[in-house]
């Protein structure tokens, strides 16, 4: 997966991201299970875009990036 691969992918879960706030016309509560991987899988694909341009920065090899677990990528410090 290259950058723009990447990019791509964030874009997607963003646009499905604010789908999943909008309170619908009915009132229904959004898929709240939904939202939060949708949340994970961002914080991995942006953590994953920052490993890959590091690795660039420093002339390594970005494709050696790995995508880590939520886990992992949820429990960094702000």
């Amino acid at each position: 997966m290259n950058d723009q691969d990447i990019l791509a992918r964030i874009q997607a879960l963003v646009e499905e991201e604010h789908l999943l706030r909008e309170v619908p016309a009915d009132g229904q509560v959004p898929d709240q299970a939904r939202l939060k991987q949708v949340e994970e899988s961002l914080d991995q694909c942006w953590d994953l875009l920052r490993q890959r341009r590091a690795k660039a920065e420093s002339g390594e090899n970005p494709n050696d990036a790995e995508a880590r677990p939520v886990s992992e990528v949820e429990s960094y410090k702000q």
